[in-house]
């Protein structure tokens, strides 16, 4: 006899409730883990076992994280027609394909750059896709905002410790199985997070189809955009933080070389200073709550939004002092805009949740998440024309003190009136 399902409101605190919710984690989990695990190893594969350049190689990472690009508002439209548990698990498989394709074709001796490069592709838009579903599942799973939040903060948890353990795994991985096993063991990975996501007993409340008239995905996709740029809440965070990650991307593409090149650090200090950041996610995600509970979110996201800014301009200023104490200032502003960061993410994340009405719950967080990966990819040409006008130095610091144009970003219509009540 099959196991029931549930299709109502769960109750929060149900066992069933945090069996399914560890499912869910432990899903997310494990292809968090995959996905930051390939950025390493795939160009790692292309410049040992296919033998292309370190240019080329530099485009798998870019091929995985590409499709957001084209595919991230479509995506929402699309998820918010389809169950998304369904969509999830559908994804996973579609991981565990390419990379297995992947794996067995270089088993064989058959890989060949292009190849890998298609399969890559393909991996990308199925990320598009699983991300978008996962931010969009979880509100069906827990009512009470309380424990909404508590779940994007685990959730948040596990990105933050994907993107420190999964490159640092991935050395030694495949140090100890080789290149081909190492690829065999991260296929295992996203097994493993379709069988968690499979377990998953609750299912979400059905929601009303609309006819697929012609020219429907432009229309939902239209929807999204008003609702979302609309509202007096959400413009104002996903202003803040697309401006935020537009300055941050500068800072990020140019730091390891500024570390190396005017900073003189060793490849082990540049290790110590881009990993410091592991260290600040968690302890942001673990505060997030303890702030809602006593300062109201409106002002946990202006808090974390200043201190993550007050962390990256603080970097370069202190870097500039040179010897140790340039090192401990640079190392100390990473984790204190980590910290601000980690707290920033779910709370916005929850807020995002609990303002959207459930029928747009993908279309709205895919529009985030083009915002986001928009910036990331505009930031990166910036870092790149101000490196070559002004150098390496100029471009950290156009990238940090850019960052400070949040703050008035996110200062604006609801979250401003919520802040400064008085103010009109």
């Amino acid at each position: 006899m099959s196991a029931p399902t549930t299709t109502g409101p769960p109750v929060a605190g149900a066992p069933s409730v945090r069996r399914d919710f560890g499912l869910l984690w432990a899903g997310q989990s494990l292809s968090l883990f995959g996905d930051q695990f390939m950025t390493l190893a795939l160009p790692l594969l292309a410049v040992t076992m296919l033998e292309v350049s370190p240019a080329q190689a530099a485009l798998l990472p870019f091929a995985l994280f590409l499709p957001f690009l084209p595919l991230g508002l479509p995506a929402g439209a699309i998820v918010d027609r389809l169950s998304r548990r369904m969509t999830m698990l559908v994804c996973d498989g579609v991981q565990v394909a390419a990379f297995g394709a992947v794996w067995a074709l270089a088993a064989t001796g058959a890989l060949t750059f292009p190849l890998l490069f298609c399969l890559v592709l393909l991996s990308g838009c199925a990320v598009v896709f699983f991300q978008v579903a996962y931010t969009s599942y979880l509100p069906s799973l827990y009512g009470d905002p309380h424990d909404l939040h508590r779940g994007n903060t685990r959730l948040a948890l596990s990105e933050s410790a994907s993107k420190a353990l999964g490159p640092m795994a991935a050395g030694p991985l495949i140090h100890a199985l080789g290149l081909v096993g190492a690829l065999a063991a991260n296929v295992i990975s996203f097994t493993a997070s379709v069988v968690s996501l499979a377990l998953i007993r609750h299912r979400e409340p059905p929601r009303a189809s609309a006819p697929r008239e012609r020219g429907w995905l432009r229309r939902d996709i239209a929807t999204g955009l008003r609702f979302a740029l609309g509202h007096p809440i959400l413009q104002p965070v996903l202003l803040c933080g697309t401006t935020y990650v537009l300055f941050l991307s500068m800072v990020e593409t140019s730091l390891v070389l500024y570390c190396r090149n005017v900073l003189g650090l060793s490849p082990q200090w540049i290790g110590v200073v881009i990993g410091a950041a592991a260290a600040g996610y968690p302890i942001g995600n673990l505060l997030s709550s303890r702030l809602i509970r006593r300062y109201g979110t409106p002002r946990t996201l202006l808090g974390a939004a200043s201190l993550s800014v007050a962390g990256i301009v603080s970097m370069p200023a202190l870097g500039s002092l040179g010897g140790a104490a340039g090192t401990a200032g640079l190392i100390a502003g990473s984790i204190v805009h980590c910290v601000g960061e980690g707290a920033f993410s779910p709370t916005s994340l929850t807020l995002r949740q609990t303002a959207t009405p459930a029928a747009l719950l993908g279309r709205v967080g895919a529009v985030q998440r083009f915002l986001l990966w928009g910036a990331v990819a505009l930031g990166s040409l910036l870092a790149a024309g101000a490196t070559a006008l002004g150098g390496l130095q100029t471009a950290v610091w156009i990238g940090a003190l850019g960052t400070v144009l949040c703050i008035p970003a996110l200062l604006r219509q609801g979250i401003r009136a919520a802040v400064l009540p008085r103010a009109t």
